[in-house]
């Protein structure tokens, strides 16, 4: 490719209306440009990333015996009324209706539409096992897009799915498409961790992660100092820890004039916050709960909603609170109210604690668990950094972006969808399923997130736009255009991805672009083609090395065959 004669562009100023590196530096390189709010255009050399991963996915894909299909992004709504998930997706499923006045969603995800496949060619066990897969566009009506490439309502997702007679061959080719996952991010140079996830609306046995770790990651990763524990935040288990027996003391109503928080109110009172327990008025579903934590806990939203299997929760608001407390929005207390009450298994073991009154600047403290009756005590917050696992190291805490996920379905879509086989005995048997998804435009800026600096991306090589660039420092010296163009010639023959840059541009501009894009290695046909020698550059290098022109070529074929 020469660039006088292509699409190529960069932008000299940070772009205003992105919050990402990755957002910032693709956009100003020329790989991509927002069309609308979470929604992009991917230009040349962003298309050329984004087909070499791609293609690093597709080859460990068909490696472990996946087939690749397609399937279409406009589906009949009645897929997903019939497994379920409709209510689950809510206002996230992009809807409309067609010329009849019939239904469709822009399919979220596919696990009915492959599962409705899998129909067509399963009769009994002798048909299994088998996996799918496919790269496909999803929608997804974020409410709130963000960082680029990385929160977006348009995307491509590679997903497999596979399809097993039991548990047991179910759990091995989970195994397989795990250890696939690993070559992949590996190959497109990701620092990746796996964690245990919640299922969410994929439902299931079991979810897992892999996490590109980076600062403006969405997932707050819990892991340990050994690596023998990693779980998203969301579902990481809680210990409960142990606190002395104390004698019950009588309890009594405090002033605590204008104490709202925990942090006032321990201020007043001059106790450890530890010893307080907050009372927080939710909606879950539609009805209003009481949900109990120590003072310095928070609550854990997804855990809430898998303990009542429900699907929505939100903080109930102010008028609510109100209402069900008959108290100003501070004071609110377990003790007489009208609700529900869940508490977490920590307030369980303790004594003798502050609570609110239900009643404009008062508290109750020495209140203990017989004052009040709780409809179930269980895990309900988030872990803190510093707590223990089971292990009895503590955890820490990383950010992380999600590249990829695994579900063991088991037979939650078999079952929706019809999809049974017959066994040996010719008995009906659910098909048991699994779902796996990589995000290819996240992954794509979870690498820049990675691999830059302030003005350039970093690409590692395997995915780099330009894996050879030739700048011609003078365009009217007739000895630097024909050696570059002998030299383009002789890399396309070595079957390197080289472009030339033979615009008429100031010399500084051509290594500004060349660096911001990334160009992984940039050779310089400058003053001293005179000499036979060429200055060559590799990505993230300080300086340049002077090479023979009738090396160079060797040099370049060393770099990417290693």
């Amino acid at each position: 490719m020469k660039l006088s004669q292509n699409f190529f562009y960069t932008l000299r100023e940070n772009v205003k209306d992105e919050d990402s590196n990755s957002g910032n530096l693709l956009v100003r390189s020329g790989l991509i440009k927002k069309s609308s709010s979470g929604v992009y255009m991917l230009l040349p050399l962003g298309l050329k990333v984004f087909n070499k991963i791609e293609n690093i996915v597709r080859e460990e894909m068909n490696a472990i015996g996946s087939q690749e299909v397609s399937m279409p992004s406009l589906i009949p709504e009645e897929v997903y009324i019939e497994s379920g998930r409709r209510e689950n997706f809510g206002k996230s499923m992009f809807a409309l209706k067609d010329r009849n006045n019939k239904d469709f969603v822009l399919g979220p995800t596919h696990e009915e539409l492959f599962a409705n496949a899998a129909k067509m060619y399963i009769k009994s066990y002798k048909n299994l096992p088998f996996s799918l897969y496919q790269f496909q566009t999803k929608f997804r009506d974020e409410p709130r897009p963000r960082f680029g490439l990385i929160r977006v309502r348009e995307f491509v997702m590679k997903d497999a799915y596979t399809f097993d007679s039991d548990l047991e061959g179910m759990n091995k080719s989970y195994d397989a498409m795990f250890n696939a996952y690993h070559r992949i991010f590996k190959r497109i140079g990701l620092n990746y961790v796996v964690v245990k996830a919640d299922t969410g609306v994929m439902g299931g046995l079991l979810s897992e992660e892999f996490q590109a770790l980076s600062e403006i990651g969405e997932d707050i990763l819990v892991l340990n100092e050994d690596g023998s524990f990693s779980s998203n935040i969301e579902v990481a288990p809680c210990l409960i820890e142990e606190t002395p027996v104390e004698e019950p003391y009588p309890k009594k109503v405090v002033d605590t004039p204008d104490a709202k928080t925990i942090e006032e109110v321990s201020a007043f009172l001059n106790q450890d916050v530890k010893k307080f327990v907050k009372t927080l008025v939710y909606k879950i579903d539609g009805q209003l709960y009481a949900l109990l934590l120590r003072g310095d806990h928070e609550v854990n939203e997804t855990k809430i909603l898998k303990l009542l299997e429900a699907t929505e929760i939100e903080m109930a608001d102010f008028e609510e609170v109100v209402q069900a407390t008959n108290a100003p929005v501070g004071f609110a207390g377990p003790i007489g109210l009208d609700l529900p009450i869940i508490a977490d298994q920590q307030v369980s073991v303790m004594f003798n604690f502050t609570v609110g009154a239900n009643e404009k600047d008062k508290h109750i403290i020495n209140v203990n668990n017989s004052d009040f009756e709780v409809i179930h005590s269980a895990d309900i917050r988030n872990i803190k950094e510093g707590d223990l696992t089971t292990g009895g190291q503590k955890v820490h805490f990383e950010k992380g972006i999600e590249v990829g996920n695994t579900f063991k379905l088991g037979d939650k879509y078999s079952k929706a969808m019809d999809l049974y086989y017959a066994d040996e005995n010719n008995k009906l048997q659910p098909v048991i399923m699994g779902s796996y998804g990589i995000g290819i435009g996240r992954c794509l800026a979870a690498i820049v997130e990675q691999h830059h600096t302030e003005k350039h991306i970093l690409w590692p090589k395997a995915v780099t736009p330009i894996e050879v660039a030739i700048v011609i420092a003078n365009m009217k010296d007739e000895q630097q255009v024909l050696a570059a163009n002998q030299l383009y010639d002789a890399l396309k023959k070595a079957n390197i991805d080289v472009i030339l840059d033979d615009r008429n541009e100031r010399l500084g501009v051509k290594f500004n672009d060349m660096e911001l894009v990334g160009a992984y290695t940039r050779i310089t046909v400058g003053k001293g083609v005179k000499d036979n020698m060429v200055e060559l550059k590799t990505i993230g290098q300080d300086g340049f090395d002077l090479v023979s022109l009738d090396e160079v070529v060797e040099k370049i074929k060393e770099i990417f065959e290693n």
